[in-house]
Parts: C-alpha cells; sequence; structure tokens
C-alpha cells in the first residue's frame, strides 16, 4: 500500500473516531490524498480530495471545517471537494487513461 492511500484511510479513520455522524457521510464518497508540487524551488503539497456524487455535495461541504481542521492536524495542506458526477461526465478528461483505478471507483459512487 502507497504512502497516500495510508494517509488517506488514516484520515478516514480520524473523521470516523472523532465525529460518527459526519464520518457516516463519508462512506458515499471516494478519498484520495492528492500531491502537488508548486513554487520556486518546487515544494511537494499533500492535501485531500473528497469526491463525491453532485447529490451529496452540499451536505458534505456544510462540513468543511472538521475536514480542514483534520487534514491539517495531520501536517496536510488542504482539503478540496470534487463533484465526481461531473468529472466523469467531461469528455476532455483523462481521469480513465491517467488513473483507471479512481476512474472506476467513482462510477461506483454513481451507482
Amino acid at each position: 500500500m502507497i504512502k497516500e492511500d495510508i494517509l488517506a484511510k488514516e484520515f478516514t479513520r480520524l473523521v470516523d473516531l472523532y465525529y460518527p455522524k459526519i464520518g457516516k457521510l463519508l462512506d458515499g464518497c471516494y478519498v484520495k490524498v492528492i500531491t502537488s508540487y508548486w513554487g520556486r524551488p518546487k515544494k511537494r503539497l499533500r492535501y485531500i480530495g473528497i469526491y463525491c456524487c453532485e447529490e451529496m455535495l452540499p451536505y458534505i461541504e456544510t462540513k468543511k471545517n472538521i475536514f480542514r481542521e483534520i487534514a491539517e492536524n495531520m501536517g496536510l495542506a488542504q482539503v478540496v471537494f470534487l463533484n465526481s458526477s461531473r468529472l466523469l461526465r467531461d469528455p476532455m478528461s483523462k481521469l480513465k487513461h491517467a488513473d483507471p483505478r479512481l476512474w472506476f471507483d467513482l462510477h461506483l459512487l454513481e451507482v
């Protein structure tokens, strides 16, 4: 298991531990640690990406302060919320080829 997967599972575990009701919201989402490089010299930033279907997104976004607090305590830069429905319907998206596992998991959210 790679480090990002471990961090994503730990984030989900901490949400479940300290905020069980909010943790139930994450059951319908895909949580992933996203790594990007920014600035000069390039600095590695890790943040939590929470992928949700369009109907679930408003409920998740209302709890953003809690998610951000947990992410910051884990040493992660931020939390972003992504609409998986829109991402899957985007004809210009290269997600299917770039990350087939994520693409498949997002389809499972839509069912």
